[in-house]
């Protein structure tokens, strides 16, 4: 039953998407294009090799994968802010049998599958237009880190567009917490540059554990188990905070 509900309201995100799709995707490529034309080529030969990668295809990985949570987590939070405060979608949904859990469960999933397009759509251009390639088996590791990686910044943009009523605030979230989380994960360059004392605490962060073990899966094959669980155990527990304080929300 569960399972039902969440479908519906995710096929009728999904069908809002499909309308818009050519625009959604020409501004999400957008962005990390212009960051890997103005950093991966315009500092290239300033900064040489990365981890014996050039720098264009150290940054590669990473922007597919920012890419991807930014979908997630801006799809969660402002598709769930503007039909919780603007067009009431959620309090519609709560006079039908949809209970709460579906409707959390169906835009997390809603959140994840932006995140996963877009971020497929923008590997592709990168594959597209730069030397960077990988073996296709590393996809699946690659994988691995993503779905959950996704999921972890979906359940982040439920809690925030749950919580937040002035969309100024949530931009401001977004500014000084979402953006450095992921800057600080090693997208522009290695964790080596961070003192010794500082490593532990950044190696910490989940996000860290995403955007390295992520490229490590892409472009080398390797696999860290510790990274994954680190990753999945934080999407998980994220979600199930999202649901406990949606439920809560809703019953005010």
């Amino acid at each position: 039953m569960i399972m039902r509900g969440s479908l519906a309201i995710w096929m009728r995100d999904m069908q809002v998407l499909r309308r818009a799709i050519f625009s959604e995707l020409v501004a999400v490529v957008a962005y990390p294009l212009t960051i890997y034309l103005a950093f991966g080529i315009g500092m290239q030969s300033y900064i040489g090799a990365v981890e014996g990668s050039p720098y264009s295809l150290f940054i590669a990985p990473g922007l597919i994968t920012m890419t991807a949570v930014n979908a997630a987590y801006n799809e969660s939070v402002w598709s769930l802010w503007f039909h919780r405060r603007v067009q009431f979608t959620v309090e519609s949904y709560r006079v039908t049998p949809i209970s709460v859990s579906e409707i959390i469960i169906a835009k997390i999933c809603t959140g994840f599958t932006h995140g996963i397009i877009k971020g497929c759509a923008v590997g592709l251009v990168i594959f597209a237009i730069t030397p960077f390639r990988f073996p296709l088996e590393h996809l699946f590791n690659y994988l691995v880190f993503l779905i959950p990686g996704s999921a972890l910044f979906s359940c982040a943009g439920v809690i925030s567009g749950t919580v937040m009523d002035k969309p100024e605030t949530i931009g401001k979230v977004e500014a000084v917490l979402v953006m450095p989380l992921i800057f600080m994960s090693g997208l522009f360059f290695p964790l080596s540059s961070y003192p010794p004392d500082v490593l532990p605490w950044v190696r910490a962060i989940p996000t860290t554990a995403l955007f390295e073990g992520a490229r490590r899966a892409l472009v080398s094959g390797d696999m860290s188990t510790l990274h994954v669980l680190q990753v999945s155990v934080s999407a998980v527990v994220l979600f199930a905070v999202a649901v406990g304080i949606f439920r809560r929300k809703m019953a005010e």
